[in-house]
């Protein structure tokens, strides 16, 4: 799996945290960093997002202080999908029932050991089309296209 990663400046010790667990991953094919020192979060979300829906890499992870900010900027790229999440049932939820590609965590909410934790499992889990949430998963993108 290849993966992006980013975060401004308030996101980095989460963010470093979870790229040392990725790298380390077999999971993991590849991780493009996407940050820099002067990056926002709306520059390196939008970033994120469009290597996603572009193909370029299967799914990102944000870090800022809270994990909003981030989802809501990458959430502007058609196509995308990016979900807060800091516990389990989000985690799970966020792939499983949403098709989230773009996994967002706070720096200021969640333990680096425990992001790391749930991102163990995110790496695992997978959406299925065909399931209860798909027929709404497609609307929300047949929406999304009527607006393009």
């Amino acid at each position: 799996m290849k993966i992006a990663l980013g975060a401004p400046c308030n996101g980095t010790i989460l963010k470093d945290a979870i790229k040392s667990y990725l790298e380390n991953d077999p999971r993991v094919e590849s991780v493009i960093d996407l940050s820099a020192e002067d990056v926002t979060y709306p520059a390196v979300s939008i970033d994120a997002a469009q290597r996603v829906v572009s193909g370029e890499v299967d799914r990102a992870i944000l870090v800022c202080g809270t994990g909003l900010g981030t989802a809501i900027a990458a959430n502007k790229v058609a196509g995308a999908r990016a979900a807060t999440a800091h516990d389990l049932v989000t985690v799970r939820g966020a792939v499983e029932n949403y098709d989230a590609q773009i996994l967002c965590m706070g720096q200021n909410i969640i333990a680096p050991i425990y992001a790391t934790a749930l991102v163990d499992a995110w790496l695992d889990v997978r959406h299925d089309a065909a399931g209860f949430y798909g027929p709404k998963v497609a609307e929300i993108s047949a929406f999304e296209a009527q607006r393009q």
